[in-house]
């Protein structure tokens, strides 16, 4: 655990706000939670020390929040996640294409099944639902009851 440890302290030594705001899991696997406005800094400060892959990104509906967990690797394979929130009522985010190219598709699926903007990324085919999904219908959201017809996988609601 000696690499956990070292990302551990340069990430609170770059960031004091996040002291206890790190967790170890197990070997090589790091959480980080930042408040979405410092999300960037620390995204880029993980880019340029150690861990230059994007693995996934992971939208979630918590109720009162939008979280995201981009999940961020080291050649060694040590993965990065860092979690932010932004609230329901302002529901967008910056999109991080600039820095993977790969986003495009995760950012796709944030827009497509929970309705949040994803500023930066261009329009495109909807993806993972299909063009006929009626809009403002997102099936992630916890909120969300499909309309007669719609959001049923044989005959059952999915």
């Amino acid at each position: 655990m000696a690499n956990e440890a070292k990302v551990t302290e340069g990430l609170i030594k770059k960031f004091a706000f996040l002291e206890g705001k790190i967790r170890v899991a197990r070997d090589r696997r790091i959480f980080v939670e930042t408040p979405y406005d410092k999300f960037e800094e620390v995204f880029k400060y993980a880019l340029n020390n150690g861990f230059p892959l994007l693995c996934t990104i992971t939208g979630l509906d918590e109720v009162q929040a939008f979280g995201f967990l981009y999940h961020i690797a080291g050649i060694d394979g040590t993965v990065l996640t860092i979690k932010t929130n932004i609230p329901k009522d302002a529901a967008k985010l910056k999109s991080i294409m600039p820095y993977f190219p790969n986003a495009e598709i995760y950012e796709r699926e944030i827009e497509d099944l929970l309705g949040v903007e994803v500023e930066g990324l261009s329009k495109g085919k909807r993806y993972p639902l299909p063009d006929d999904w009626p809009e403002g219908e997102y099936p992630l959201r916890k909120d969300w009851k499909p309309k007669e017809g719609k959001g049923k996988v044989g005959g059952q609601n999915a």
